[in-house]
């Protein structure tokens, strides 16, 4: 007896279920009609369509917020902060350091050994020792400096 009670509960209950499945389908596939297109009114002189204008003679409001220039640490900050809340998480940090670390990488295994590293520095030590006298002189230390990036032209 039980089991017909519960084969009829469970019945009643997947037909509950497809009947409001099958009814939220029906709403959603009803949907509004698109709105009547306004008539378009058409100037006299010309043949070309009239656009709406606003008096804007009298009218006041609050002044448009002025824009602020970031400062240089600002502007650093936010190279890492990707997602603007004022905190640098840990992914954030690293994020913009894995190109330089798929350099160092050379045998490919994502961990960056000593000897890898020492291998990197030591040539670009090598390529910055332009006498070969083994120690870096002012100027040959600058050669070192990263190089700066080109600004994207302006796409306007």
């Amino acid at each position: 007896m039980s089991r017909i009670a519960l084969g009829a509960f469970g019945t009643i209950t997947l037909l509950s279920v497809g009947l409001f499945w099958w009814q939220g389908r029906a709403e959603v596939e009803r949907g509004a009609p698109p709105p009547e297109p306004l008539p378009v009114q058409v100037a006299a002189e010309d043949g070309e369509p009239s656009l709406p204008t606003a008096e804007t003679v009298d009218l006041r409001g609050p002044a448009p917020p002025e824009a602020s220039e970031l400062s240089k640490e600002q502007r650093r900050f936010f190279r890492y902060d990707r997602n603007r809340n004022w905190k640098i998480s840990r992914a954030e940090m690293l994020s913009s350091r894995t190109d330089a670390f798929r350099k160092l990488d050379t045998d490919g295994n994502n961990l960056l050994t000593f000897e890898e590293w020492a291998v990197a520095t030591a040539n670009r030590f090598d390529g910055a020792d332009a006498n070969g006298d083994r120690e870096l002189t002012p100027s040959e230390f600058a050669t070192t400096r990263p190089k700066p990036r080109k600004k994207p032209a302006c796409r306007c």
